[in-house]
């Protein structure tokens, strides 16, 4: 369930000048950074679990720039939690203009030997949570003729991935969903884009074990604040689909021409721990 609290530096109130953007996973990495770069011209609805994480965030924009923040905490691998934000919002009388499923994480290891439970409440975060926000908010976006909505998936969604196969698996549904919604949306008024980073300088790599692992080498990763701003220069245009970074758009170009066994090696081989 979530626990709904607003700023008290600055009470939610929006205007037509102020368009009203919900961001989950907002307390660290990329969702951090997307609420930072949308602040200048929009006022926010913060979701994560981490509350002290949110009310820091939302006190640094609304010094910054003025930003109203309405801070949510929730979990969303609580299945009830999607439902109780809509219901909340619905409540205070706020329609969105921006939805942004960032929140997720991961899981390295073999299936096999993988914490079930853990790797269930995976895909209600990554997978149903952002589909049941999604199918909440897109309706009301649809009949006034207007909206954004920013699905965060994966360059992981494009190929089978040994030792992370739920996440790799959650990231796939993300992309062709998201993908799908954009085309069925066309001449709306609304549009879904996709954004799918590879690796990214945030705590998902510690907290998914893959800090251990050659995806995260020295060099790899990019820093979060630019996925961020690719991913909203993205939102902003109405594009389908966006990659961030030359190495990620390379190695996907180059997998058309890879036969699928060498990638899904190829894949195994860069998530084995370095030895």
């Amino acid at each position: 369930m979530t626990r709904e609290t607003t700023n008290t530096t600055k009470p939610m109130t929006p205007t037509p000048q102020r368009p009203v953007a919900l961001v989950t996973g907002a307390s660290a990495g990329i969702g951090t950074e997307l609420a930072r770069l949308l602040a200048p011209d929009h006022d926010l609805v913060l979701v994560a679990r981490r509350a002290d994480a949110l009310h820091k965030l939302a006190d640094e924009l609304t010094r910054a720039h003025g930003t109203a923040c309405r801070v949510m905490p929730a979990d969303l691998a609580d299945p009830a939690a999607p439902k109780a934000l809509f219901d909340a919002l619905s409540a205070a009388g706020l329609t969105l203009d921006v939805l942004v499923n960032n929140a997720g994480f991961g899981d390295l290891g073999p299936f096999a030997a993988a914490d079930l439970a853990k790797a269930l409440r995976m895909i209600q975060v990554n997978v149903t949570a952002l589909t049941e926000l999604t199918g909440l908010f897109l309706p009301g976006m649809v009949a006034r003729n207007r909206g954004r909505v920013l699905n965060v998936g994966s360059v992981a969604g494009f190929q089978p991935g040994p030792l992370m196969a739920v996440y790799y698996a959650t990231k796939a549904f993300v992309n062709s969903f998201s993908e799908a919604l954009h085309s069925e949306l066309s001449g709306t008024g609304v549009t879904v884009t996709a954004l799918c980073p590879g690796p990214v300088e945030t705590e998902f790599a510690a907290v998914s074990g893959m800090n251990a692992t050659r995806v995260f080498s020295p060099g790899k990763a990019l820093g979060a604040r630019a996925v961020a701003a690719a991913g909203l220069r993205a939102l902003r245009a109405g594009r389908r689909l966006v990659v961030p970074g030359w190495r990620n758009k390379f190695l996907l170009f180059m997998e058309r021409f890879t036969p699928r066994a060498v990638v899904i090696r190829a894949v195994k081989s860069v998530q084995k721990k370095r030895r």
